[in-house]
Order: structure tokens, then C-alpha cells, then sequence
């Protein structure tokens, strides 16, 4: 690796950097010239640059066929600076490289950057149910994402505190599992205590529609998250009949895991059928997010239709009853042409055939599934959850604090996708990892970015840089340089330690 002054002031680093000698010096006034490609104008916007005829361009570039996708190569030298990439995301990702160097000094130095991600899933998660986020936030939230290389947006959409996705067959989901009656006030559990503030708020299919090509835009995909069969409160509360005990349900005011959960009937994947058609619709997303976590059996266990589901389909217990509900979603999921994402918690029972497994208790769900086949992304709790405490909880806003868990930067940075233990076959099934944020204790835009920066620049090294490029000490220096910038530009980081 090379010394700390021969790096350049990259995050997520890139995978190979040469230094070829004399540089070039970036003019005040710099030109594109994109040989008629289509990436040329949104390359000349990042660079804050005018596009010109072929060839007489500041930075030229160049279709390279041959390159994987989001790769790039970047070479600046004393006749000019030279981007090729084989589409839209390579493109991007090069020229927001060049930007960055050109931030840092406008004397760039003579270098030739062959750069790929290490993983093709590079996710960020944001849960809109327990706080709802303007259109405009997720925005600001989907800005930073494509600033470092993120390029999948796990969208959590629905939970027991609320239903946030406009669904036209099913009007009282948001006329009603979108607003709860207040908010629990921080950590009194014991009473429950609330801030009597009703909370509320969804997108409308309009709105969605502009997140997901603004999103696009960017290079990202947004992955839509449709909890089930537990997490339901909110659907409950608008269409008690989908429950197994009648109701009346309310939309959640505390946080936890609630025992009431959609009930195994025909009238539940009717209701599910049409809700994913929908969502479908709105996201091109290969990808449908099921849920699957944290599903409470009793219900199941004491209601009749259930059991005799049970019954008919030789079912020797409720857990294999959650793995029979979860076939029926994916057989569903699979005919709308998409394949299903679960929480880990859908392996009980014997996972649905292509479902991905999104492995969040550790790492063991992960290496399970892929030994059986199946495609797993990892986040496990350990190292990717952002809505953990930084530092000490006495100096910190208040914030998750899953026993024996923090969460501060080195952690996030130390964090490996593919367990050890895998095969060469086997770690080729890890898709990659993301950052989920949690909002029980994240009500504003503010605390909101205090939460995932810095880490999220963290957890996008060890997404796509190669894992022997990576260095704590040489990013600590690193990422000094790029909390100063962010805060430069009104970006609420958290003070690195």
C-alpha cells in the first residue's frame, strides 16, 4: 500500500491507482467532449463544465465496451484527463472521482484509477414508518447515497407505527395506517408515556413515481419494503379483517414487536396480491422487499383458520407455518417477474425457492442460506445498524442501544461481507451489505444525517473497495478531510472522535 501522501483523498477508495508522472492542471473554465454519449451532459453538470466537439474537450471521453458495469478508468496526464466507462454509472462514478480530486487540489497529479466495485449491491436502508421523511429528505438522503458509490435503496415503507405508500385498491391504508395517535416520548417503556402529537404522512403514488426517477438518475435502485406477516399493525388498523383476531387494531404508538399479525386466510393474499401489483407498478426494481422478521406464532396458535391450514397442508407447527405463508408471497413476488427479499427470520421453516436472505441477527442466517444456494445480503446488527449510539450514550442524542451494541466508525469500517468460513462458491452468493437506519429515535432531517455520517462513508469503502486496499489508519485521515467538506456544506455530521 503506499504512504499516506501518495494517497488520493478518494471515498471508497479505488480499486487500483497507478501514478504515471507529470499532471495536468484543471482550468477555471473546463470543457467536456463526450463523442455524442449519452452520460456526456450529466458528466459536464457534475464538473460544473460545458460540453464541446469531440476531442478538444478539458476531459474526454470514451465508450469502453469491455469494462464492467459502474467500472471506470480515469487517467490524467499532462495532455489532458481521459474517462472511459462502458455506462451511465461508470461515467458517473469517474466524474464524481475527478470532481473530488479537483475539490482537493486543482493541481491533479499524473495517475491512472482502474476502478470496479467489490460488490454489486452497495445498499443504504431507511425505515419512513416510525418517522415519516418529506419526499424532499429522501432526496437529500439519496444525493449522498450516489456521492459515494450506494446504488440500492431499501425503502422500509410499512410497520405497526405506520403504512406510508398511497395503494389505490386500499384507501383506508393510508386514510388510516397512516397516522397514529402520538409518538412513545423517547425510552419510558415502563409506563408508556407519549408526546400526545398525532404523527402521519405517506407518499402519494405521484410522489413515489418521482423518487424512484429521481433515484434512477443517480445510478440507484430503490427496493420497496411491504412488511409481512408480522409488523402489520398498521394495515390491522385500516382492515381489521385481515387479522386473526377481528380487532379492533390501532396504529402503533409504542416501539417493539406486537403480537397481532396478518392471518393465513384467502382474503390476506388477495389483499397482498393486489398491494405488491400495485407496488410493482410503481417500483422497476428487480427486487420486492417481503419482510418476514419478528412474527409472533400465538395468534396463529389459537385461530381456527390457521389451523386448519395447518392441518390441510401437514404443517407440524406455526414456524412452518411462516415459511408455508412465506412460499405463497414469493410464488406471488415471482409473478409479478421480481424475486422476494426476507429478513434472515425467513429461513425457518425452509426457505422459498430464489428467495434472497437479508441476514441481520449475524452472520449465521447468512452462511446458511448461501450454503443452501441462496443469494444473502448482509447487514448484521453488529456493523450496520445507524440508528446505534456513536459513542458513550451520555454525550450522545438518544438512540438505540441493542444490548451489548454501539456502533462508532471503526466498527462500521472493520466490517467484512463475506464470512471466512465460505467456499469460493459460496461467497460468490453474498450480493453485498447495507446501512439500515432505524427511526424510532430519528424524528428530523438533522439527527437524521448526524446518524449516517460519517459512517455511511464507512460502510461505502467496505462495499466497493478492494478488501486489501483498505487501511483504518489511512482512511481516519481520509475521512477528516471529507467530514470538513461535508460540514462546509451544511451536511449535520457527527464530530469525528
Amino acid at each position: 500500500m503506499p504512504a499516506p501522501s501518495d494517497r488520493l483523498p478518494l471515498i471508497p477508495y479505488p480499486a487500483s491507482v497507478e501514478w504515471t508522472g507529470r499532471g495536468f492542471s484543471w482550468p477555471d473554465n473546463p470543457s467536456v467532449s463526450g463523442d455524442g454519449l449519452a452520460p456526456a451532459q450529466d458528466v459536464a453538470d457534475l464538473l460544473q463544465a460545458r460540453l464541446v466537439p469531440d476531442g478538444s474537450g478539458t476531459l474526454s471521453l470514451e465508450s469502453a465496451p469491455g469494462l464492467a458495469s459502474e467500472s471506470f478508468q480515469l487517467r490524467v496526464g499532462r495532455e489532458g484527463v481521459f474517462l472511459r466507462a462502458s455506462d451511465p454509472a461508470g461515467f458517473r462514478h469517474g466524474a464524481l472521482a475527478l470532481a473530488r480530486m479537483v475539490r482537493e487540489d486543482a493541481r491533479l497529479p499524473g495517475v491512472l484509477i482502474d476502478d470496479r466495485p467489490r460488490f454489486s449491491y452497495r445498499g443504504m436502508h431507511l425505515d419512513v414508518s416510525r418517522h415519516f421523511f418529506e419526499p424532499d429528505v429522501v432526496k437529500r438522503f439519496l444525493d449522498l447515497m450516489a456521492r459515494y458509490r450506494m446504488n440500492r435503496f431499501h425503502w422500509h415503507l410499512t410497520d405497526d407505527q405506520g403504512w406510508r405508500i398511497e395503494i389505490k385498491a386500499y384507501p383506508l391504508l393510508t386514510e388510516i395506517g397512516s397516522r397514529r395517535a402520538e409518538t412513545i416520548l423517547e425510552k419510558n417503556f415502563n409506563p408508556f408515556v407519549g408526546d400526545g402529537i398525532p404523527h402521519g404522512g405517506f407518499y402519494t403514488q405521484e410522489e413515489v413515481r418521482d423518487i424512484v426517477e429521481y433515484a434512477g438518475g443517480l445510478g440507484i435502485e430503490v427496493i420497496p419494503e411491504i412488511e409481512m406477516p408480522g409488523h402489520a399493525r398498521a394495515a390491522l388498523a385500516a382492515y381489521p379483517e385481515l387479522g386473526c383476531t377481528g380487532g379492533p387494531y390501532e396504529v402503533s404508538t409504542v416501539w417493539g414487536v406486537h403480537e397481532d399479525v396478518f392471518c393465513p386466510h384467502p382474503e390476506t393474499f388477495r389483499f397482498i396480491e393486489t398491494v405488491l401489483g400495485e407496488v410493482a407498478g410503481l417500483f422497476p426494481s428487480r427486487f420486492i422487499h417481503v419482510g418476514g422478521d419478528e412474527v409472533p406464532k400465538a395468534q396463529w396458535a389459537s385461530n381456527p383458520v390457521a389451523q386448519e391450514i395447518m392441518e390441510q397442508e401437514g404443517l407440524a407447527d406455526e414456524v412452518a407455518l411462516q415459511s408455508w405463508f412465506m412460499k405463497r408471497v414469493q410464488e406471488i413476488v415471482a409473478g409479478l417477474g421480481r424475486r422476494m427479499i426476507g429478513w434472515d427470520e425467513i429461513r425457518e421453516g425452509g426457505l422459498a425457492p430464489g428467495a434472497v436472505v437479508m441476514s441481520w441477527r449475524g452472520t449465521v442466517g447468512g452462511i446458511e442460506a448461501a450454503r443452501q444456494g441462496h443469494d444473502v445480503i448482509m447487514t448484521p446488527v453488529s456493523h450496520t445498524y445507524f440508528d446505534l449510539y456513536q459513542g458513550d450514550p451520555g454525550s450522545e442524542p438518544i438512540a438505540a442501544d441493542w444490548p451489548g451494541h454501539g456502533l462508532d466508525l471503526e466498527t462500521v469500517y472493520s466490517f467484512e461481507p463475506v464470512p471466512e468460513e465460505l467456499t469460493s462458491a459460496e461467497a460468490g452468493r453474498i450480493l453485498g451489505g447495507q446501512g439500515n437506519v432505524w427511526t424510532e429515535y430519528i424524528s428530523s432531517p438533522e439527527k437524521l444525517e448526524y446518524m449516517i455520517l460519517p459512517r455511511m462513508l464507512a460502510m461505502s469503502e467496505v462495499l466497493w473497495t478492494p478488501a486489501q486496499q483498505r487501511a483504518w489508519p489511512d482512511f481516519e485521515r481520509r475521512v477528516s478531510s471529507e467530514v470538513r467538506m461535508l460540514q462546509h456544506e451544511g451536511y449535520n455530521v457527527r464530530p469525528l472522535d
